[in-house]
């Protein structure tokens, strides 16, 4: 994270709370980052709203400018600003959709997560962050290069919001039923699955200085367990990541980030590999 110089922010004009901001703020004055403050609309001029944000986040020695555009759709248009103001981490206040929304359309959050060129945090509240805790959402069972690199960025990140808040890194990882049926006679039984996930789990706990009391490895479908843990240590950030566009089969791939996204309570950091973002870059720049 320290290597974000840019973060834009999605401004909001009808919030009288500027949630996503506050966010951005705190990370700004953390790693001596710059904000782009955007407002995605077409329809009416925010430049006041912005300069007077501006004004604000100058006084207080955070360095910001802004914009105001609108592209086809909201997805659109954050990731076109993106690329054009080279943003590192976009910074977004969420708000569920209905069930019958979702059922008709993709939520427009969910199309961010999927096709924006940067990391994205999607902030859920205003509480802070200050001396909490700091969830690590990684796959212990994919062993291919990609995942081994989305995992070392996902515990990276988290680490370093855990440094900047003063709080506690947790590390979580859902590991599946065992099948007796399974050719490796370690996915037979519960014990051996658990003990070869707790193996794997020993690269990070000793690294990042994870104590065993806040590593969670159970049994049970990711995007449930995660929330799960996610409340009983009372976690304000989940740190989360993603393959690809689409669904892949894995326990945090493909639409995990998406469905976890409205379970969870806490703000969520969905990050993607670094050829991912490239590639997404490079489609929006054609």
């Amino acid at each position: 994270m320290q290597a974000v110089k840019r973060i834009l922010v999605v401004i909001e004009p009808a919030q009288n709370e500027q949630v996503a901001l506050k966010r951005a703020s705190l990370i700004a004055g953390f790693i001596e980052s710059e904000l782009h403050l955007l407002v995605c609309e077409n329809r009416e001029d925010y430049t006041p709203l912005l300069q007077d944000l501006a004004e604000q986040l100058s006084a207080s020695g955070i360095r910001c400018d802004f914009s105001q555009s609108w592209h086809s759709g909201l997805t659109e248009t954050i990731n076109r600003a993106v690329v054009r103001e080279g943003c590192g981490l976009v910074i977004k206040q969420h708000r569920p959709d209905s069930a019958l929304r979702k059922a008709l359309l993709t939520p427009e959050d969910w199309k961010l997560l999927r096709y924006c060129p940067a990391p994205v945090l999607m902030v859920k509240n205003s509480e802070s962050w200050i001396k909490g805790s700091v969830l690590a959402a990684i796959d212990l069972g994919s062993h291919d290069d990609q995942h081994h690199i989305l995992h070392d960025t996902i515990v990276s990140h988290a680490a370093d919001i855990t440094e900047m808040v003063g709080g506690q890194l947790h590390l979580i990882s859902a590991h599946p039923a065992p099948m007796l049926s399974s050719a490796d006679p370690t996915f037979q039984l519960r014990e051996s699955i658990a003990a070869s996930y707790e193996e794997a789990a020993g690269e990070y706990t000793g690294k990042y200085g994870i104590n065993a009391d806040r590593v969670h490895i159970d049994e049970g479908p990711a995007d449930t367990l995660i929330p799960h843990v996610a409340r009983k240590i009372g976690a304000s950030v989940t740190v989360i990541g993603t393959v690809g566009r689409k669904g892949i089969a894995g326990a945090l791939i493909g639409n995990t980030a998406e469905v976890v996204l409205d379970q969870l309570d806490t703000d969520v950091l969905v990050l993607k590999p670094d050829d991912t973002l490239a590639h997404l870059e490079s489609l929006l720049e054609k």
